[in-house]
């Protein structure tokens, strides 16, 4: 059954948990920008900054329910992906995932605009998904990196 007053800490929590992978989604998707061939860094380039996006978007949310900003992290550690290819599966199963945390943090808001905002974001992590299909079957399917 839908409650949103049951919900919404888990809601938070998502939040909470999304933003604080932030410096090393950063780190990741420069790995990326940089690995992928030239004429596919816009596509890249353009899934990063929705990313960035994001953030914000979560950062704003948070600070307008909670009056508090996201606790900082502390620093991450970047492993770097073995390959472009294997940075692409990992970019395509952490879009996701993030779909999944996002509409469970769905259930947690009534009021409307926060729930555009996160539907926002998860229509835009399905997207991304595609994208990272696209690249994935360019760059993967024939063993070229």
């Amino acid at each position: 059954m839908y409650v949103p007053v049951y919900a919404y800490p888990e809601a938070l929590q998502i939040i909470i948990q999304s933003v604080s992978a932030e410096k090393e989604d950063e780190l990741f998707y420069n790995y990326l920008l940089n690995a992928a061939p030239q004429e596919q860094k816009e596509i890249v380039a353009s899934i990063r900054d929705d990313e960035l996006k994001h953030f914000k978007m979560l950062r704003q949310i948070y600070w307008e329910v909670t009056g508090q900003d996201i606790p900082q992290t502390a620093e991450v550690s970047f492993e770097e992906p073995k390959s472009f290819c294997e940075g692409i599966k990992k970019a395509l199963f952490g879009e996701l995932a993030a779909v999944e945390r996002y509409r469970k943090a769905l259930n947690g808001f009534e009021f409307l605009p926060y729930r555009n905002m996160i539907t926002e974001i998860y229509t835009d992590e399905l997207k991304h998904g595609s994208k990272w299909n696209f690249l994935y079957t360019l760059n993967c399917l024939s063993g070229q990196r």
